[in-house]
């Protein structure tokens, strides 16, 4: 450029840009800073800024390479950023192009899956109150793994030797690699849409974390947790956890243990039911031997032995109870027939026939009988009823009625 020109600014902005895309060291540079000012858009890009204690630098990770990072960007998160420093001409401004990102002092995997963990953990995919319980006899088992792996015909084997009664269902899949989540989820989905399974067993061999990892991926998590039915997860070996062990209603160390756990032994349950055998035949000649003397002893009792003792035994009952019923009836008439013949005595004593036998009668008028000479009126007629029969007269006047009824009599 001559230093007398006169250049514009997107002049400038593209020589300064020619000039950092030509330096080999700002064309490949690991840089080490902090998070800060993160915001992930709509569209998959990623705007952050690295900073030290005594500089920043702004950066961008476009969608495609944002795809590729295993772990969430955060702030305050030391981080190593791997790209290209140039200037974005429009504004003017240099900033780091980023093509990988990578956790400063933690690997990328391990971050990764500490922060998946936190999350479903705070949402409440591992609580055990969500967690199904495993059939004790599980009649159909489909296995969600590789077909082509040892794991799946050690599985096959341990269930056929352990309970051969179960009908068991290959679901082959991938188990690691980029399709390795997105076949899990799908097969999970497919067991369940179908109610192909009582039981399911998911998991692989041992490995890598890197191999393992699609069992730490957040949506085969998911898919585990919302299956309806039951899931164990048999993932590598025992000391391989995985987000998958996390939220499955069973963790099992290894594949083999975890068919080992989806079924009882054969043996084992042939042992129990041959002891509840025992304890039922023990329990039924016990019932049958109480029956047995409760029998003898019903046998023994009078009304078997003599059954008109009963009948008899009532009879004489009746006859006592007839007795007692009689005796009392013939007292009580005997009282009345006292008390009667005391009632009739004393109204014999009191009737007025027995007055009339000692030589005295009863007058009346028509209005009544006569109790005072005032009672007649002169000239009515008097009745005077005796011991045998009555008489008429008339009244001439008090004395004089009185006189002739002396006479009368």
């Amino acid at each position: 450029m001559n230093e007398h020109s006169v250049y514009s600014v997107t002049q400038v902005n593209q020589y300064i840009k020619s000039l950092l895309d030509g330096d080999r060291i700002l064309a490949n540079v690991l840089i080490r800073g902090e998070i800060s000012n993160y915001k992930a858009y709509p569209s998959g890009h990623h705007y952050f800024s690295l900073k030290d204690e005594e500089g920043s630098l702004r950066c961008v990770l476009f969608r495609r390479e944002a795809g590729k990072i295993r772990f969430r960007p955060q702030n305050g998160m030391r981080v190593i950023a791997f790209g290209r420093i140039t200037v974005f001409p429009r504004d003017g401004q240099y900033q780091l192009y980023c093509s990988n990102l990578t956790p400063d002092g933690m690997g990328e995997l391990h971050l990764a899956f500490e922060q998946c963990r936190d999350k479903l953990y705070r949402e409440g995919l591992f609580d055990p109150a969500h967690k199904k319980p495993i059939p004790k006899f599980p009649q159909r088992i489909a296995l969600i793994t590789s077909s082509a792996g040892a794991a799946v015909w050690d599985m096959i084997r341990i269930l056929g030797a352990r309970w051969p009664m179960a009908q068991i269902s290959v679901v082959p899949v991938r188990v690691q690699g980029v399709e390795a989540p997105g076949e899990l989820c799908a097969a999970l989905d497919w067991v369940n849409r179908y109610a192909l399974a009582d039981l399911i067993i998911t998991g692989r061999g041992g490995g890598s974390m890197e191999d393992l990892w699609a069992f730490n991926d957040e949506e085969v998590a998911r898919s585990i947790y919302a299956s309806q039915i039951p899931v164990i997860s048999a993932v590598g070996h025992e000391p391989d956890v995985t987000i998958a062990d996390y939220v499955a209603d069973l963790r099992a160390s290894t594949p083999s243990n975890g068919a080992e756990l989806a079924v009882p032994h054969q043996e084992e349950v042939c042992a129990a039911l041959f002891q509840l055998e025992r304890r039922m035949e023990h329990s039924m000649l016990q019932r049958l031997e109480r029956a047995r003397g409760r029998l003898t002893a019903l046998g023994e009792r009078r009304v078997l032995q003599i059954p008109m003792a009963p009948i008899e035994d009532r009879r004489m009952w009746l006859a006592l109870q007839g007795e007692k019923l009689q005796r009392g009836l013939a007292g009580g008439l005997s009282a009345q027939r006292e008390r009667l013949a005391r009632l009739a005595a004393g109204l014999d004593a009191m009737s007025p026939l027995k007055v009339l036998g000692r030589g005295y009668a009863i007058a009346s008028t028509r209005r009544g009988v006569i109790k005072s000479k005032t009672d007649v009126l002169p000239g009515e007629e008097i009745r005077l009823r005796l011991t045998d029969g009555a008489i008429s007269c008339r009244a001439e006047s008090g004395s004089q009625a009185s006189h002739n009824a002396e006479g009368a009599q």
